[in-house]
């Protein structure tokens, strides 16, 4: 039975990405880690996992059913995990429309049989990856905004060593 690797997101207006991916060359040196590209900028929600086609057609029925208003989010804190290596780009008060979101989708997907990490959601959106190494963060005086309007089901794609993000379905978060 065929599987994909899907997670439920929060995809970036272009625009934003752009202005995140210029930020982040003028943040941090070019030698520290390997950028995450423009377009795979994202905010994870849930991660599903290595699911098949039908459990993927029930996780996107679900979704649909979804009825919640929209919410602005402000991404105005940093920080870096060294045992990942990553460095991340989130928020320092997470508005409550994102944090019941996020519980929503992943309290389905784990009823569906899609593993939940323990740990708390921390909404963050991945800059670098592979930086194993101390780094001095930049001071908080950055804000990014935008108005969150739907959310997404995404699959995670592996092309010649490099990860790609394909959006699949999406749905609008209410007025």
């Amino acid at each position: 039975m065929q599987t994909r690797r899907l997670f439920f997101g929060l995809a970036l207006p272009d625009a934003l990405q752009q202005q995140i991916v210029s930020w982040r060359a003028q943040a941090f040196p070019a030698d520290i880690g390997y950028p995450v590209a423009a377009a795979n900028l994202h905010l994870t929600l849930a991660f599903l996992g290595d699911v098949h086609t039908e459990k993927a057609t029930a996780l996107s029925q679900l979704a649909a059913r979804i009825r919640q208003p929209g919410f602005s989010l402000t991404l105005n804190d940093a920080g870096h995990w060294p045992r990942p290596g990553v460095v991340w780009l989130g928020t320092r008060q997470a508005p409550r429309g994102l944090l019941q979101l996020a519980a929503l989708l992943r309290s389905q997907a784990a009823r569906n049989g899609c593993h939940q990490s323990p740990q708390p959601f921390h909404p963050h959106i991945t800059l670098l990856r592979g930086v194993t190494q101390p780094l001095s963060l930049p001071p908080r005086d950055f804000a990014f905004s935008c108005d969150i309007t739907q959310f997404s089901l995404f699959q995670s794609m592996q092309t010649q060593g490099r990860t790609r993000y394909h959006l699949l379905d999406s749905w609008p978060l209410s007025e």
